[in-house]
């Protein structure tokens, strides 16, 4: 199973619409089930260095199949993963990144989003989401 064109357009459109409520201009990355970009927005001046962590945002929480926060939790010192960001040519372990499943629980792509602080960055991969279950 993959996401489709369509879904991922309805995701990064839905977190574009949180990213304009919220007043940050965002990059927006979605991913397919191989962790490949599917789609991608940038919105207007949007930092350019924040173009990449969204992108590896979506990659790591497809790579490992759970949201980049979570994954930061077991990254910290003395954690399990300690330095794990550094596998895979650079994973980003702070809030923004999301799995996207499937009915069946299939992870079938990802949501990488990143321009605010990460806090906001959540919020408007979680939009994203939303969208993403409402239409699945």
């Amino acid at each position: 199973m993959d996401i489709t064109l369509e879904q991922a357009e309805k995701i990064s459109t839905a977190a574009k619409a949180k990213a304009i409520e919220l007043g940050v201009p965002m990059n927006i990355a979605v991913v397919d089930a191989g962790a490949n970009l599917k789609a991608f927005h940038r919105m207007d001046n949007a930092w350019l260095g924040s173009i990449d962590i969204a992108i590896r945002k979506a990659k790591t929480a497809r790579y490992f199949d759970m949201e980049t926060q979570e994954l930061g939790k077991l990254s910290q010192p003395g954690e399990p993963l300690y330095q794990i960001e550094v596998s895979n040519g650079g994973l980003i372990t702070f809030p923004g990144g999301i799995p996207l499943k499937a009915a069946d629980g299939t992870v079938i792509g990802a949501i990488g989003v990143s321009g605010g602080l990460v806090d906001q960055d959540f919020q408007v991969a979680s939009a994203g989401v939303v969208a993403f279950l409402a239409n699945r």
